[in-house]
């Protein structure tokens, strides 16, 4: 085992001695050493071109030049991928939006990093579950159909 030393400022030791405590770590090294795993796990489901479902939760500036309309045109650009969205005014300039997503999980990543890469956008967490596609036909009520099942 290797000996690393960082420098953290004060807010953010007393994040990771709160998580230390939460989860009952023995240390602050082994809270990093999750926290780095737990990241790198991300990395990796996202690295899969698998199907998935995602959320997509990032706070943004309204105010910033044209940032609103780009935020939106990203959207429209990805339909095939954006399901929903939701925006909350958290202030007379932030703005808190959440949107589901769906679709591969290379794509899902480009997507959250394309728009979450923007000025002004702050706090962004992409949130992937990795999903099978089944394509059926069955009946729901009196309409016989094919449709997706989503497997998670």
């Amino acid at each position: 085992m290797q000996r690393i030393t960082i420098t953290v400022d004060d807010n953010l030791l007393a994040l990771v001695d709160a998580l230390k405590e939460a989860r009952g770590y023995t240390s602050r090294s082994e809270a990093f050493r999750v926290i780095v795993r737990e990241s790198r796990s991300r990395e990796q489901a996202s690295e899969e071109d698998q199907s998935g479902i995602a959320t997509l939760t990032y706070v943004y500036d309204h105010a910033t030049r044209d940032l609103a309309r780009r935020v939106t045109q990203a959207h429209h650009d990805r339909h095939d991928l954006a399901v929903a969205s939701m925006r909350i005014h958290l202030d007379h300039k932030s703005c808190l939006e959440s949107s589901v997503l769906r679709g591969g999980a290379q794509d899902l990543k480009a997507f959250a990093d394309g728009l979450t890469s923007q000025r002004s956008v702050r706090y962004a967490h992409l949130h992937t579950i990795p999903v099978t596609v089944e394509r059926v036909h069955h009946k729901h009520g009196s309409d016989s159909m094919h449709h997706d099942h989503l497997h998670v």
